[in-house]
């Protein structure tokens, strides 16, 4: 056994994106007009293999209901509602049309665009819309990074014992060592807290930016 991380150099990176999970034409096509419409803002969109993850992941825990919070241009709802149980539903909260609007092409091409469900609004408020009870099976944080504590409040007391919280960019590219900014230190912060959220058990790995999972209690 080691304990010494692996190195991802961008070759490493090529060759496990080629091979982490079957080519996919709506994703390429989506990545790379999100980087062509979008160079300044593209990096808020997840990275192909944590697509096929989000994915595999909603298939494995055969998720029915599930929220996703930061859509962006649609990688990772369209990733979750392909991976959805028949009749599952996705319900996406994001404040920009613009993005969004991006996004329902692909989910329409996809073939995935009854499955989800776009309200648009600052999610601090939409989220308390939901229904109180534990319903919920699977849920998405890729949002403004001070906004994580909210949304994670509003969140673990509607999803039901077992179900998954996926949090994304819990490393910021290594700076929660040492923050340089407001959004390094709220993830520093709300590191913290989940670890010691007793209503939850955690695990970060490595993939992309920083993936946490909590699986609700």
């Amino acid at each position: 056994m080691t304990t010494k991380p692996l190195p991802l150099t961008p070759e490493l990176h090529a060759y496990l994106v080629a091979h982490g999970s079957t080519p996919d034409e709506v994703v390429r096509d989506l990545a790379e007009e999100t980087l062509a419409a979008l160079p300044g803002e593209a990096v808020m969109q997840v990275a192909p293999e944590q697509a096929a993850f989000l994915t595999f992941l909603t298939r494995l825990l055969g998720v029915r209901q599930a929220v996703e919070v930061g859509t962006f241009t649609g990688l990772s709802s369209l990733a979750i509602a392909r991976g959805l149980a028949e009749g599952g539903r996705l319900t996406c909260f994001d404040i920009s049309e613009e993005y969004t609007g991006v996004a329902r092409r692909y989910w329409e091409r996809a073939g995935v665009q009854d499955r989800i469900e776009l309200r648009i609004g600052p999610a601090a408020e939409t989220l308390r819309e939901l229904p109180r009870e534990r319903y919920l099976d699977f849920a998405f944080i890729d949002a403004d990074k001070v906004g994580y504590p909210i949304y994670w409040d509003e969140l673990v007391p509607r999803m039901r014992p077992g179900a998954v919280i996926a949090v994304d960019n819990t490393l910021r590219d290594g700076r929660v060592l040492a923050p340089r900014n407001a959004d390094d230190r709220a993830i520093a912060a709300f590191n913290d807290a989940v670890i010691a959220d007793v209503r939850v058990e955690a695990v970060m790995l490595p993939i992309a930016d920083g993936v946490t999972l909590a699986r609700v209690l």
